[in-house]
Formats: structure tokens, C-alpha cells, sequence
């Protein structure tokens, strides 16, 4: 059996992720323009954690000043 052309096929649906802040359902399509997230509510509450240094990617901390390199740091 064949679809017509411009119909979809109704088996194939978007792929859903759970949403890393609440574990809703969030579907993984460009139509979700706050992807992976499930709602813009969720996507600014994972944007103020990063903000508030709540969350942060591991690894050992920058021991120069505003991100310069420590040789023109000395007098």
C-alpha cells in the first residue's frame, strides 16, 4: 500500500526525549523551538541554574583573571 502524495505517514512520529528539568515528554522536532526542553518555563529554569553556577562542568578551576593568561598578570 502507498500514500498519496503530500500525506504523511502516520507511523512515523517525531522522536520524544524526557525534558531534563521536569521529565515531561518534549518532542525531539524542529517544531519544539525549546528543545530538548518541554517549555520555554523549563529551558529559563536550566538557563538560572547555569547562571547561578548551580550547575557546571567539572574540571579544575582557571586560576587567571578574567580568562588571561597568568604570564601578564605579573608587574
Amino acid at each position: 500500500m502507498t500514500a498519496e502524495k503530500g500525506l504523511k505517514n502516520p507511523r512515523i512520529t517525531p522522536s520524544t526525549v524526557p525534558c531534563p528539568v521536569c521529565g515531561k515528554p518534549a518532542s525531539w522536532a524542529p517544531e519544539n523551538k525549546w528543545r530538548p526542553f518541554c517549555s520555554e518555563r523549563c529551558r529559563l529554569i536550566d538557563l538560572g541554574e547555569w547562571l547561578t553556577e548551580n550547575k557546571r562542568i567539572p574540571g579544575e578551576p582557571d586560576d587567571s583573571q578574567d580568562g588571561e593568561d597568568a604570564e601578564h598578570d605579573e608587574p
